[in-house]
């Protein structure tokens, strides 16, 4: 299986068994991203070098802000903006495909899951993949979580420390854990 045929299965929506080719392909790609994110993490790089390194870890180029250490399992299912700024300690969970719009703003310490796992004890160790999208210029605070499915609109701030687990209409601000909309940014 290629990494295509990987990213296509992954963004259908379908389970993941346990023990299956897909879940096999997922593995090998976690220790490539092992690789480049212990390369990032590990010693000073310039601007450039991060672009080069996040644009090696993704499979193409990318233009963005990061403040190292920065972890992920796959890599391969992440879709940058231009300007996008991703803060210190920030894990991204993206097999099931993480999208940033251009200008966002990721928080210290937040955390981007797009896997769950079956229900059943018998299925525990299956995945369920689901993509998150992150609007354009959207914020989110530090120490954040967003979930599995979530959309959060263009605009959007998510207070620090929220727990996203459903879907944030653009220009609002939600907080908390479940988060929830308290107001427009426009108020």
């Amino acid at each position: 299986m290629t990494t295509e045929e990987f990213l296509a299965f992954m963004n259908s929506g379908y389970q993941v068994t346990a023990e299956s080719d897909v879940h096999r392909i997922m593995h090998r790609l976690s220790q490539d991203a092992i690789r480049i994110t212990m390369e990032i993490n590990n010693r000073y790089h310039t601007p450039d070098e991060i672009n080069s390194l996040m644009s090696e870890l993704v499979g193409e180029p990318v233009d963005v802000g990061l403040f190292p250490p920065f972890y992920t399992d796959c890599g391969k299912n992440i879709h940058l903006g231009k300007g996008v700024f991703i803060n210190a300690g920030c894990k991204f969970q993206d097999q099931g495909g993480i999208y940033i719009g251009d200008g966002a703003l990721i928080g210290h310490n937040t955390v981007l899951a797009t896997l769950n796992h079956g229900l059943l004890p018998e299925q525990r160790h299956d995945l369920i993949p689901k993509p998150i999208r992150i609007g354009k210029n959207v914020w989110i605070g530090s120490n954040s979580t967003i979930l599995s499915g979530v959309t959060i609109g263009d605009n959007a701030i998510i207070g620090a420390g929220s727990v996203v687990t459903k879907d944030i209409p653009e220009n609002m601000i939600a907080v908390g854990s479940p988060a929830r909309v308290i107001r427009s940014i426009y108020d």
